[in-house]
C-alpha cells in the first residue's frame, strides 16, 4: 500500500513539473503577441524613443500669438528643406519624406481649406489616392498598397511651404518659445502646361520665386505627428561647410528658417492682403507684427503688459482704416499731380498760340483804338 502511494505521488510531481513550462510558454506567447499589437497600434512609439523631441506647446499659456509664414525654398535660409531633390542614400528633402510617410500611412494629412486655416478634424482627413489623382501623379495599385516611382514624386516642384508658427509664454517653466504647429507644402507649376518650367526668374535680382506660376497648397500636417520622423532625418545646413548637418526637427526648433508673414490668427479671419491695400502697407504690417512679437519677448520680465493698449494697437480694423486713408491720400496726390500737369500743358499751349498770332507778339508796336462817332 505504501509503495502504491509513493508511485502515485511521484507521478503527480512529474506531471506538475511538465505542466509548468507549458504554462510559461503560453504566457510568453501571449505577452509577445500583446507587445506586437501594441507596437503596431502606435506606429511612432519606437521613433519617439529613438528620436526624442522638444516639449509640446502647452494648452493653457498666458500669452500666445499664432502667425502664418511663407517659406521660399529658393532662399539660402530655407534651402536645407529642398535639397537633395532626389534621395541620395538615406538623405532626402522634406517633401519626399512627407510623401513617403503618407504613402505608408504613418501620418495623417488634412485638406487645405480655401480660407487657408488648418482643420485637423477627422472629417477633413485627406486620402492619399485623392492627392495623386488631383495632382495627376502617376502611380500603380498593388493589392492594398500604392507604388509611386521616385521620378514621379514632384519634390522638385515644391518650392515653398506654408507654416503656422506659435509664439507663446509658458508660465509653468517661465520660458518663451516659438514653435511650428503645422506644415503645408506648396506646389509651383507653370500657368501654361506646355511652357518650359522655369520657376526662378532670370531677371529677378533677389532670386525669388517667379510670379508667373500657379501655387497649389497640397495639404496640412500636424507638426506633432511628423516631428519624430523629422528628428531622424538629417539635412545639410551650410554651403561653406558641407559637414554641418542637423535634423529637420532641430532646423525648425531652433528657428533656422526665414519666412514672410502672410496671415495671423485673428477674430475677423483676414489675411494681410485683405486689409493692406498696397504692397508697402503690407510690408509695414509685417514689420509691425514682427516688432510686436520681438518686443514681447524682450520685455516679458521687465515691463508689465497693458493688454487693452496692446489690443488697440493690434486692431485689424484700425489697420484697415489706415490702409484706406493711405490709399485715399495716394489717389488724391495722383489726381493733384494729374491736374497740375494738365494745367501746365494748357498754359504752355496758350503761350505758344498767343505768341504766334499778332505778327510777332510783343513787338512793341503801339495799339490804335478808333472810337466810333455818331454823325
Amino acid at each position: 500500500m505504501k509503495k502504491v502511494l509513493f508511485i502515485l505521488a511521484t507521478l503527480c510531481m512529474v506531471g506538475t513539473l511538465n505542466a509548468q513550462p507549458q504554462k510559461s510558454r503560453v504566457q510568453n506567447t501571449r505577452t509577445t503577441t500583446a507587445a506586437k499589437n501594441t507596437t503596431a497600434a502606435s506606429g511612432t512609439s519606437r521613433a519617439s524613443l529613438m528620436f526624442p523631441t522638444a516639449v509640446d506647446v502647452p494648452e493653457d499659456p498666458t500669452w500666445r500669438r499664432d502667425i502664418y509664414r511663407s517659406l521660399d525654398l529658393t532662399k539660402d535660409e530655407n534651402a536645407a528643406l529642398y535639397y537633395p531633390v532626389e534621395p541620395q542614400g538615406t538623405s532626402m528633402n522634406l517633401f519626399t519624406l512627407l510623401f513617403k510617410l503618407l504613402n505608408t500611412g504613418k501620418i495623417p494629412a488634412y485638406e487645405y481649406q480655401l480660407d487657408g486655416v488648418e482643420n485637423f478634424e477627422q472629417s477633413n482627413r485627406m486620402h492619399f489616392k485623392d492627392l495623386l489623382d488631383r495632382q495627376e501623379i502617376d502611380y500603380e495599385v498593388d493589392g492594398n498598397s500604392i507604388k509611386v516611382a521616385q521620378a514621379d514624386i514632384p519634390s522638385a516642384d515644391v518650392l515653398s511651404y506654408y507654416v503656422k508658427e506659435s509664439s507663446y509664454y509658458d508660465q509653468n517653466t517661465a520660458t518663451y518659445h516659438s514653435r511650428i504647429v503645422a506644415l503645408c507644402p506648396v506646389l509651383h507649376r507653370a500657368a501654361d502646361e506646355f511652357a518650359i518650367r522655369s520657376y526662378v526668374s532670370e531677371d529677378d535680382e533677389e532670386g525669388g520665386v517667379n510670379q508667373n506660376v500657379q501655387k497649389f497648397p497640397l495639404f496640412w500636417v500636424k507638426y506633432d505627428d511628423v516631428k519624430t520622423y523629422l528628428s531622424g532625418q538629417d539635412v545639410m545646413t551650410s554651403n561653406l561647410n558641407n559637414a554641418a548637418r542637423m535634423s529637420i526637427d532641430d532646423f525648425f526648433s531652433t528657428n533656422h528658417y526665414k519666412g514672410d508673414i502672410y496671415m495671423t490668427s485673428n477674430m475677423q479671419n483676414k489675411s494681410l492682403q485683405q486689409y493692406c491695400a498696397t504692397d508697402s502697407l503690407m510690408k509695414k504690417e509685417q514689420n509691425r507684427i514682427e516688432k510686436q512679437i520681438t518686443d514681447f519677448e524682450e520685455h516679458i520680465w521687465t515691463t508689465p503688459i497693458d493688454s487693452v493698449e496692446q489690443a488697440r494697437r493690434d486692431s485689424i480694423a484700425a489697420a484697415s482704416v489706415k490702409g484706406k486713408k493711405a490709399k485715399a491720400a495716394t489717389d488724391k496726390a495722383s489726381s493733384s499731380a494729374a491736374r497740375s500737369s494738365r494745367r501746365a500743358a494748357a498754359s504752355s499751349s496758350k503761350e505758344k498760340s498767343g505768341g504766334s498770332s499778332g505778327g510777332g507778339g510783343n513787338s512793341g508796336a503801339p495799339r490804335v483804338s478808333v472810337r466810333r462817332q455818331r454823325h
